[in-house]
């Protein structure tokens, strides 16, 4: 039973987690030649003032929207 811990910057919409953990499923499936009901997925979610990276909190040191690229469409 695959489980999948995903730690990332709070901000993401739950379609975009849908979408996520959607094709992390059917590619662990997959590559592990297990059911997909047998993938488990859980988000760690922290907040930019819980992160810091050389000594300086993400909200400080990279401000709102840290971690957010624009996909190929341009949409975030």
């Amino acid at each position: 039973m695959p489980f999948t811990c995903v730690r990332l910057a709070k901000g993401r919409s739950s379609k975009q987690e849908q979408e996520f953990v959607r094709v992390l499923t059917e590619e662990a499936a997959r590559i592990l030649d297990v059911k997909p009901e047998w993938v488990t997925v859980v988000f760690d979610e922290y907040s930019r003032d819980n992160w810091a990276t050389a000594g300086v909190l993400h909200s400080i040191k990279f401000g709102e929207g840290c971690g957010k690229g624009q996909n190929e469409r341009g949409n975030i």
